[in-house]
């Protein structure tokens, strides 16, 4: 999947947005953070004084939120109560730039609302102590359905795709409204892209283009106990064949994404994280999948985006949408983890506009580094503590033997450059031929530039280019008893005393 993570940036990049409706259970997420300092002495539990309270779009709205992200078009149609959570939900979400114009506020509904109780011990590491749901969940009337039937009719010729986000909460509780909806599509050709509710039964998805059930939502609906990627086919299998969906993307937490259509299988492995949290990451997922398809990309594509927008909401603390330049960033973390540190010219002046976009500070040094030794390692571990990443410019062969001399450098470009990258300080490695370093600078644009203390400010080459922008010069500490010429001089006269011992 690797090979097609350059494809999936410049999809990302290019001017193609989708256009979304989303229809789903929309609900509101409340956290209150406070610090646990004691244990209550009327029971034997931990007392939080509350010091923050934030609300966030949860259910659908995090699907929403997520979507808007990923700058898609997004209709949002549900319902919400008439109350100050759904006040709260319509706020967000038109604060976030949705058309809410399907959202309906209804007397009779009570909006869900999951409040999360977040203790932080010594101040600083958050844990989720409690999740204390408000909901009532129950079949909307016939008049209600018929209400969001007439929006759909208005909306459905707006866009390219539909996605259900499913929660059990009324809005596709055995009233036939999402098979209704996914005929309207089917016969405009319209994908439907579902994150199906925790049920034993899919009927109410069946003629969907994709479903993306979690692991435990498809072993309860296919009623295999899915353990290894053998398991999840054969799952999938059961999905598609009983409840005539086209498509499956079962979502393996650990292990990644399996995609079936019911003749092929691809397994989408994730890469290893810290898992902080949890909470939103099937939205994320579901968001990714339906901005991908929308966009006009393959279900496996999609589902590789996906992978690695849900890999990323896990690392995060509660529902936080991913946006854009976020997922780019995050597939681009990917490609280098797996292709290596050493990059094309080009491509890295691409990649650092991104990275740049997304907010890194970005820090460029240069040199032969010809004989890797300690003082090499330290120098860029400074340079590495000045930023968020690290680009080496490294002399080619040939510009190395115009500044060194013709026995230089004594291992090559290629050996050199895997040494460099194999530093975890390193981020980027690019080899450069000019005799000078001042043009692959200008072409960078670091907001930090590295030298040695053995320059000055205004000896460092690059240095009014750099200040010109608001970048800074940094010089890095010098270990003295360490130099490539130091260890050659000391490797010739070992060799010359050995050799007058020997002839002795």
């Amino acid at each position: 999947m690797y090979e097609r993570i350059s494809e999936l940036v410049k999809h990302l990049e290019s001017d193609r947005r989708a256009s979304i409706l989303l229809v789903g259970d929309y609900m509101l997420d409340e956290y209150l953070v406070g610090d646990i300092e004691r244990i209550s002495p009327e029971a034997p539990v931990p007392v939080m004084r509350v010091v923050s309270r934030t609300h966030r779009l949860g259910g659908a709205g995090s699907v929403a939120a997520s979507m808007l992200g990923l700058e898609a078009k997004t209709y949002c149609l549900g319902v919400v109560g008439n109350d100050k959570a759904g006040t709260a939900i319509s706020r967000l979400l038109k604060d976030a730039d949705a058309d809410i114009t399907g959202l309906i506020i209804n007397e009779h509904i009570t909006t869900t609302v999951k409040q999360r109780m977040i203790g932080m011990a010594q101040h600083r590491i958050r844990q989720q102590l409690l999740r204390v749901d408000t909901e009532d969940a129950q079949c909307y009337s016939p008049e209600l359905i018929d209400k969001l039937r007439q929006i759909v009719s208005k909306l459905i010729d707006k866009v390219q795709l539909i996605a259900l986000e499913d929660y059990n909460k009324g809005i596709f509780s055995d009233n036939g409204f999402s098979q209704w909806i996914i005929s309207q599509a089917n016969q405009r050709k319209i994908s439907v892209v579902v994150d199906p509710a925790s049920i034993s039964d899919f009927s109410r998805y069946a003629g969907a283009t994709l479903i993306t059930p979690n692991r435990i939502e498809a072993s309860k609906a296919s009623g295999i106990n899915i353990r290894t990627i053998d398991d999840a086919k054969q799952s999938a299998d059961i999905l598609i064949r009983n409840f005539n969906v086209k498509s499956v993307a079962i979502t393996l937490d650990r292990d990644g994404i399996l995609v079936s259509d019911g003749k092929s299988y691809t397994h989408i492995p994730t890469q290893p994280r810290d898992v902080y949290d949890n909470t939103g990451a099937g939205d994320v997922v579901l968001a990714s999948l339906a901005v991908g398809v929308g966009e006009g990309l393959d279900v496996n594509d999609a589902a590789v985006l996906a992978n690695i927008a849900g890999g990323w909401e896990v690392q995060q603390s509660g529902a936080v949408p991913i946006t854009r330049n976020q997922l780019k960033f995050e597939l681009l973390t990917q490609h280098r983890r797996h292709q290596g540190k050493l990059i094309d010219r080009a491509q890295l002046i691409c990649e650092l506009e991104l990275l740049r976009s997304a907010g890194k500070k970005i820090v460029f040094t240069n040199g032969c580094f010809d004989l890797l030794h300690p003082g090499h390692v330290s120098y860029l571990e400074f340079a590495r503590e000045q930023g968020d990443l690290l680009v080496v410019g490294m002399n080619s062969d040939s510009s190395v033997k115009k500044i060194k001399g013709p026995n230089r450098p004594l291992i090559n470009e290629k050996e050199r450059a895997r040494m460099l990258a194999a530093l975890q300080a390193v981020d980027y490695v690019v080899i450069f031929d000019e005799p000078s370093v001042i043009h692959l600078i200008k072409e960078i644009k670091p907001d930090v530039l590295v030298k040695g203390q053995d320059y000055s400010v205004e000896g460092v080459v690059g240095h009014e280019f750099v200040t010109s922008y608001g970048g800074q010069v940094a010089l890095a500490p010098i270990e003295h008893e360490y130099s490539t010429t130091k260890i050659i001089n000391t490797i010739i006269e070992r060799a010359e005393k050995d050799g007058s011992a020997n002839r002795k």
